[in-house]
């Protein structure tokens, strides 16, 4: 697989960090989960499945667990040697508080110059809000996002994805991978200090026009992200659930309204974002009251439309191209996990779907270091 040989030390807890090191375990890298003598959190977080937390299953499947106490000084000087050893170091730590541990880049760098230190925190290592306690909401609150998630009656609500931690996490998987193929030029690792702000808003071009043409927030609902677009909305069917269209080209525009004798609507479809377009919502919102998500999603299939259901989550997870992509795994007790989203044509990965217990692997891996 593509990173065997390498070897990932994962201090991180929670989502973003584990997320990235289980994908690189997926592909071959020794992952080395060092768990404070508490545990990893999620461990006892949310629903559980053959007796192991379903969010923990998807975050570090195929790891190794070692326990260690950072302010004993034995396992310190383990996780120094440990350090002498490793291609990667992942922590997730407020701003400082590695330092003051004597396990940050510096210390870490000075006693293994090829490492990659990769540092994720919710607003960085430096700037006047890097100590800011944070988890996913705040930041996306931060950066703008969560006023964008606007319910119907116009006020923000929760975003239902936790998109700085997806984005904290995707953008440093992609610097350890820059840093590891510079090392191979130069011999030398690097440290990266990644701000799931600075991620999250790095993912906005399609969003920032007002603000960097007109110097204005968003008018959210107005906007052709947001519903602005009669042909990027969410109308209800007959039966109470929710279809989608997705595209505004002008070919869409113009094979659907033809194909609902609603040419004349053409004009107003193809214009601007705003309220121009609301004839065109609301002649589409009565046409798709009159049929169910089921019907709608029949007499869509000929159509050359970007359109789709609003499927719930278990629906999502059943569908057959779900399973046609590996994307739903079944170990051998038959618990589900996520599959990896990766895929190479020569050496894909190979998830290994065992869960690793609390300090499994501690006692093998202080041996190997002695």
């Amino acid at each position: 697989m593509k990173l065997d040989g390498l070897r990932v030390i994962d201090l991180s807890l929670f989502l973003p960090g584990p997320w990235l090191t289980q994908m690189m375990a997926d592909h071959g890298a020794e992952v080395i989960k060092v768990e404070p003598p508490t545990g990893e959190p999620v461990r006892n977080v949310g629903y559980r499945q053959g007796g192991v937390s379903t969010w923990f299953r998807n975050t570090h499947r195929g790891k190794k667990s070692i326990v260690l106490n950072m302010k004993d000084p034995a396992d310190h000087a383990v996780f120094l040697e440990l350090v002498k050893t490793a291609d990667v170091v992942v922590e997730a730590f407020r701003p400082g508080v590695a330092d003051r541990l004597g396990i940050g880049p510096a210390a870490c760098r000075a006693i293994n110059p090829r490492l990659v230190y990769a540092q994720i925190s919710a607003f960085g290592q430096t700037g006047p809000e890097s100590g800011r306690p944070a988890h996913d909401l705040s930041i996306e609150a931060m950066a703008g996002v969560v006023s964008l998630n606007l319910g119907n009656d116009g006020k923000p609500t929760n975003p239902h994805l936790p998109v700085s931690d997806a984005l904290g996490s995707i953008t440093a998987l992609s610097a350890i991978l820059m840093a590891l193929y510079r090392r191979e030029k130069t011999g030398l690792g690097d440290a990266i200090d990644m701000s799931m702000q600075d991620a999250t808003m790095a993912w906005l071009p399609n969003v920032v026009g007002p603000v960097f043409a007109e110097d204005r927030a968003p008018r959210v609902k107005e906007e052709r992200s947001f519903g602005g677009y009669a042909f990027f909305s969410i109308y209800e069917t007959a039966d109470g659930k929710f279809i989608t269209l997705g595209g505004v080209e002008h070919k869409f525009v113009r094979n659907l309204l033809t194909a609902l004798d609603l040419g004349g609507l053409i004009p107003a479809a193809e214009g601007p974002p705003g309220k121009g377009q609301l004839p065109v919502k609301e002649a589409l919102a009565a046409v798709f009251r009159t049929r169910t998500r089921t019907d709608w999603d029949a007499w869509f299939a000929d159509k050359d439309v970007c359109f789709a259901p609003v499927l719930d989550l278990h629906e999502a997870w059943h569908q057959p191209q779900v399973a046609a992509r590996g994307m739903l795994l079944r170990d051998d007790e038959g618990n589900l996990h996520i599959g990896n989203p990766i895929r190479f044509a020569d050496e894909p990965g190979q998830p290994d779907l065992r869960v690793p217990g609390l300090d499994e692997h501690g006692t093998e891996i202080r041996a190997e270091l002695t």
